[in-house]
């Protein structure tokens, strides 16, 4: 599959409902602000839109190019005693909606959108190239019925939290799970072409660590933790450091959840960065790890799943439950339930 070319600006949907009044633009500062750090409001014209599906259009960033999010690439959970908390789940690199987890977190009393970001309607096939606005668009939702935004992503979709969390003032809190602390090169169609930055904001590359393409994975279930740590290697300390999220301007609650055997990236060594890099600012941040985690994270009340992959995630039998319940605590303290 051919990636997509930079999109610059969002549209969204909301599901169920056929209002089609654009939302108003706040003001440019402060909570409620639709200004991000270089991904400013605009409002967005109509774009090419696939028949059957309702949509309703939000102030987004850019000046005249559009893309949206389709009904159908959002899934909302409201509770019916909401407390006022709004998040946005964002699975990684499986492309699913994290349903069952959006269900879970409404029925503690959040209202939950999970969004799918990439392979639906009008977005990139794969991992590459997502605009920002993506997330900020569907904040935008979120933030039209909640007093407090809050965005849990998983893996990729933690790395997005943090990068929108960074940009958008409108932000409480943040829960990443398996996070990174590098913005990273995305999927590619072929190992010819060239490498392209996972996530663009305002149509420009968001700087980012390219994957080494020289290496190797072993026999059997390959392991991706090697490769991420080669590339970082490979790619020199420059590069790193210029792709590195800037957690220090992000000012809300941050939880990062870890596992110490996360065999497809080193989480816990991401997670230990980021929450050195915010402490040398001052800032503080909750890190919940567990040694014999892998990449999964299973929160209390959600369904276990088929663990099977054709990659290793690493962790120990229960692993993904110990770590779920040991972030519970935490989790539920940003969600205020």
């Amino acid at each position: 599959m051919t990636p997509r070319s930079p999109v610059a600006t969002v549209a969204a949907a909301t599901p169920g409902r056929a209002s089609s009044t654009p939302s108003s633009t706040p003001p440019a500062t402060g909570p409620g602000s639709a200004t991000r750090a270089g991904c400013s409001t605009t409002s967005c014209a109509s774009a090419d839109r696939p028949s059957g599906v309702q949509w309703r259009e939000v102030g987004v960033a850019a000046d005249s190019l559009a893309s949206v999010i389709a009904a159908t690439d959002l899934h909302w959970a409201h509770s019916r005693g909401c407390n006022g908390t709004g998040v946005l789940v964002l699975a990684g690199s499986s492309g699913r909606f994290d349903v069952a987890r959006a269900d879970l977190l409404a029925s503690r009393g959040v209202t939950a959108l999970a969004l799918r970001w990439f392979g639906g309607s009008g977005q990139p096939p794969v991992p590459s190239e997502v605009p920002l606005e993506t997330f900020t668009a569907a904040l935008d939702l979120l933030a039209a019925e909640c007093d407090r935004v809050v965005l849990l992503g998983l893996s990729y979709g933690a790395e997005a939290a943090l990068l929108t969390a960074v940009r958008d003032p409108r932000v409480d809190a943040v829960v990443a799970l398996q996070p990174s602390d590098v913005a990273w090169e995305g999927h590619r169609s072929d190992e010819t072409g060239p490498p392209r930055s996972k996530w663009t904001c305002r149509g420009a590359p968001v700087p980012f660590v390219p994957m080494d393409r020289d290496w190797e994975p072993d026999a059997g279930p390959p392991s991706f933790r090697p490769w991420y740590e080669a590339s970082k290697v490979a790619a020199g300390a420059g590069v790193v450091e210029a792709s590195r999220i800037p957690v220090e301007r992000f000012g809300g609650e941050l939880v990062l959840v870890a596992g110490g055997d996360d065999q497809v990236w080193p989480s816990l060594e991401h997670a230990r960065a980021i929450s050195a890099r915010r402490s040398s600012h001052g800032m503080s941040t909750t890190l919940v790890s567990d040694p014999g985690a892998g990449h999964a994270v299973v929160l209390p009340g959600e369904p276990v799943g088929n663990p099977a992959r054709p990659y290793a995630v690493g962790g120990d039998a229960g692993g993904a439950q110990r770590l779920g319940e040991r972030a519970w605590p935490a989790i539920r303290q940003v969600l205020r339930c």
